[in-house]
């Protein structure tokens, strides 16, 4: 009896029994749901703006505020994403499901960051801040891909064990 109920609390594919369940009762599921494609469309603007300025000189603070906005974005999801991934799987971050995402979304706020500490503090020239957010652009954009594939994997696992009857 005690080892089928170890071999429950072992996880199938991304999500223990239990752990999906937390997830599809957490409100932040939704918040996370919002906020991810919500920063991916700034992400999509502010990448124009930062080429835009890049090729013509023209668009500089609207290019340096897409930036700052995108960035307090990304915070606001990290945030509440530690907060889903506390009450899912038991912690803030680095849960073993999430682990290299968690290790690149760090270097992502790293590059993030260091773009508000040029700007704020008037370091390098402008087109020097703007490659920096690019960097931070590129790390966004493994990151997402790290995530996407992560949500396609869960869905599939899930899609097969409920052909296979294991989930309702």
């Amino acid at each position: 009896m005690q080892h089928q109920d170890q071999e429950k609390a072992v996880p199938v594919g991304l999500y223990t029994d239990e752990q999906r369940r937390r997830r599809d009762e957490s409100p932040w599921t939704l918040v996370q749901g919002i906020l991810a494609p919500t920063q991916f469309i700034v992400f999509l603007v502010s990448l124009v703006l930062v080429l835009w300025y890049l090729f013509t000189d023209q668009l500089l603070e609207w290019a340096a505020w897409s930036v700052i906005i995108k960035t307090l974005i990304l915070y606001a999801i990290m945030i509440t994403g530690a907060i889903w991934e506390k009450e899912v799987f038991g912690h803030y971050l680095f849960a073993p499901a999430f682990f290299w995402e968690d290790v690149v979304s760090m270097g992502v706020i790293v590059l993030h960051t260091a773009y508000l500490v040029v700007w704020f503090g008037d370091i390098f020239t402008p087109a020097e801040q703007m490659v920096i957010a690019l960097a931070a652009y590129a790390a966004y954009v493994v990151n997402a891909v790290q995530f996407l594939l992560k949500l396609r994997a869960a869905r599939l696992q899930e899609e097969k064990m409920r052909a296979e009857g294991v989930l309702e």
